[in-house]
């Protein structure tokens, strides 16, 4: 189905065809590397990874794992009108480059959007979402909340509760993700008492968008044609501002050692080529937990464009850290 799924071509319990797989090799990272600038210490350094994991070979940057298994998702999402949130976004296991991803995206849940005059119809899916390795293990789960247009006229009924983009975090709940790992080779941590904020200085800008877009294989027309973004101008994908943030928590916080998951995230504005994003980021939640730390961060991520400030982002990261 090139030209769609539209909203009411969905049903709840289908499962979609699934986009080609895809092996991530030192291609994809190298270019992954130069969109973001990510300064995750194991995705750059083969010895610090193997010492790290007592397993030779590099690790392949979480952030990058994610970007695979979302792009393979826009199977669902090739009419895409706005990405709304993410949640339960967990990461199983270690992906090493070579490893070959493959995506399956199940409807969860499908709501009609009200009505109004000024625009067409459209509608809001929940998607389930589980990315495996080429030996069938399980790297990625989490849901996802498109919205989407309705390809007819004729009103759906669809009314499910799709829930809310996040719950109460429970910390404890992510002891069981914490790999056994040796985290002596990264640097010592920098104490960051819980409830303070701190703003990177370092504002970066959004560029490269189709590189990132065509990388990961999104479908997403309004990512690749201005006529399907928002007056006239190509939205940006929103792993690519996700991106940039992780590459902001990683500059605060240098002894991270991977990034287990998100307890959610919430696109809150559209961004656009050129726009400048500076990120806001509270350390919400403290935990130790194998040797290190688990830490649950709030991210907000605002955007410059023509004089102006926009809220775009709120992302609630859990990453492991000395």
């Amino acid at each position: 189905m090139t030209d769609g799924p539209y909203f009411d071509d969905l049903t709840v319990g289908e499962t979609l065809p699934r986009a080609p797989a895809v092996t991530i090799g030192p291609g994809e990272t190298a270019l992954y590397q130069a969109v973001t600038g990510d300064p995750l210490a194991i995705s750059l350094s083969t010895p610090l990874a193997e010492a790290m994991t007592g397993e030779p070979g590099a690790v392949v940057n979480p952030a990058l794992v994610l970007q695979v298994s979302i792009g393979q998702s826009t199977v669902a999402t090739r009419r895409v009108i706005a990405n709304l949130f993410y949640r339960g976004v967990r990461l199983l296991r270690v992906v090493r480059p070579g490893d070959t991803l493959t995506t399956t995206v199940e409807i969860r849940g499908l709501r009609e959007n009200a009505r109004r005059p000024d625009r067409p119809p459209r509608g809001t899916v929940l998607l389930g979402i589980r990315t495996v390795d080429q030996e069938g293990r399980v790297v990625a789960d989490y849901e996802r909340c498109p919205m989407l247009p309705l390809r007819h006229d004729a009103e759906t009924g669809h009314a499910d509760d799709l829930g809310s983009a996040s719950g109460p975090l429970d910390l404890e709940s992510w002891r069981d993700s914490v790999p056994t790992w040796d985290l002596s080779g990264l640097p010592e941590p920098d104490p960051w008492e819980q409830g303070a904020t701190r703003v990177d200085q370092m504002r970066d800008t959004v560029s490269d968008a189709l590189a990132l877009v065509r990388l990961i294989q999104n479908q997403a027309a309004a990512h690749r044609d201005p006529a399907q973004g928002q007056g006239g101008r190509r939205l940006v994908y929103g792993g690519h501002t996700i991106g940039l943030a992780q590459a902001s928590l990683v500059r605060l916080v240098p002894s991270t050692a991977t990034v287990l998951g998100w307890h959610s995230c919430d696109h809150t504005g559209a961004v656009f080529e050129g726009d400048l994003l500076e990120c806001r980021t509270t350390l919400d939640d403290e935990l130790p937990a194998g040797g290190g730390r688990l830490l649950a961060f709030t991210v907000l991520v605002e955007a410059e464009r023509d004089g102006d400030r926009h809220a775009v982002l709120d992302w609630k990261p859990v990453l492991w850290s000395r």
